[in-house]
């Protein structure tokens, strides 16, 4: 009889050890899996990269030996660059010089291309992530606004400032805003990131200008920064914004149609509860998918916007790249924006899963 007691306070114990023990597999589990399909999702973009590389009509030797050198100068280039090798064995062998860190050196700089991506990366950083905050913090408020008074002169409106920024050239209103803004009226910066008073004042950290001058703390070198910024964020963030409110008019829509809300309504609740708490609150895991998508977004289509603004990013890097037929710092660039899209884009899931018990 002794033992029976001793049993059952066992039994506990051994049950809890057993939840544990599945919990922690479940956990070791997940994360392999997501390690494999990063894995996975990353080779494929490596192959993607390395035959587009090889299919685009631009010769990387002659970029390299020009187009008067001899038969004999142009083989020893190509044998040199190990373009006389088989293509599946080009390509393991791109495939192990990525994983090394090593992705050639760039034609138009001279340097490496991973010293130029980790100079020119940041700055492009910088604006994005500027331009999302705009597009966020106007985009969703706009949508949520726009769906609760739908049909009215508001939400006209809002919709119209969301055709115009899926409608007008990224190019145009970046001429338009320098020609406006900085030539005629001065209130914002030129081209560039600082004026040539203020560069190297401030040692490179982060490679970001707002983060180094605070670090440095030079407020004259961090309010020239923004000055320069302002611009060509607000309109990176005025093509973020049309998008996400968009999205967020479309969801909200979809949540005030919904009968929990009508009974909210029937009882009494206030009408800036019902929008906020009720109606908003499930949205807010669609919109994290939304914001990622539209995050990698400006990070990949920034080309137009840096080049208006002589922005020194990576897309400004991309077609300085093209343009002198630099195939490695092509291939680099285009495989980091690639990478940002998966990392953004797996974040993007484990929020998701995160925020709704459902989705695990």
């Amino acid at each position: 009889m002794s033992l029976e007691p001793q049993a059952n306070l066992r039994q506990p114990g051994w049950a809890a050890r057993g939840v544990g023990s599945r919990r922690v597999w479940r956990a070791a589990n997940a994360i392999f899996w997501f390690i494999v399909t990063i894995a996975l999702t990353f080779l494929g973009l490596l192959a993607i990269t390395f035959f587009i590389g090889r299919v685009i009509p631009i010769d990387p030797v002659l970029s390299v030996v020009g187009d008067r050198a001899t038969t004999q100068v142009y083989e020893a280039a190509r044998q040199a660059m190990g373009l006389d090798r088989p293509l599946i064995v080009q390509f393991f062998s791109y495939v192990g010089d990525v994983i090394s860190g090593n992705l050639g050196n760039s034609i138009s700089t001279g340097r490496p291309v991973i010293v130029d991506l980790g100079r020119f990366f940041p700055a492009t950083l910088e604006m994005a992530t500027l331009g999302i905050l705009i597009g966020v913090g106007l985009g969703v408020p706009m949508g949520v606004i726009a769906a609760a008074k739908q049909g009215s002169w508001i939400d006209q409106v809002i919709r119209v400032v969301g055709l115009l920024g899926y409608s007008v050239p990224a190019f145009w209103l970046g001429l338009v805003g320098l020609a406006l803004f900085y030539a005629r009226w001065r209130l914002v910066g030129g081209p560039g990131r600082l004026d040539i008073f203020y560069e190297g004042l401030v040692p490179s950290i982060t490679g970001m200008i707002l983060i180094d001058s605070i670090i440095a703390g030079n407020m004259d070198v961090f309010k020239n920064a923004v000055w320069h910024l302002v611009l060509p964020a607000s309109i990176l963030g005025f093509f973020s914004l049309a998008y996400i409110g968009r999205m967020t008019r479309s969801f909200m829509l979809d949540q005030l149609s919904q009968e929990f809300v009508t009974t909210a309504r029937v009882k009494g609740v206030p009408e800036r509860v019902v929008i906020w708490r009720h109606a908003f609150y499930p949205i807010r895991i669609q919109l994290i998918t939304v914001i990622g998508l539209s995050y990698a977004g400006l990070l990949e289509g920034s080309v137009m916007i840096e080049t208006v603004f002589s922005w020194p990013g990576i897309g400004n890097y991309l077609t300085t790249a093209l343009l002198n037929a630099d195939m490695n710092a092509v291939l680099g660039a285009t495989l980091v924006i690639g990478a940002v899209f998966i990392f953004i884009n797996k974040i993007s899931d484990v929020l998701y899963r995160v925020l709704d018990p459902r989705a695990r």
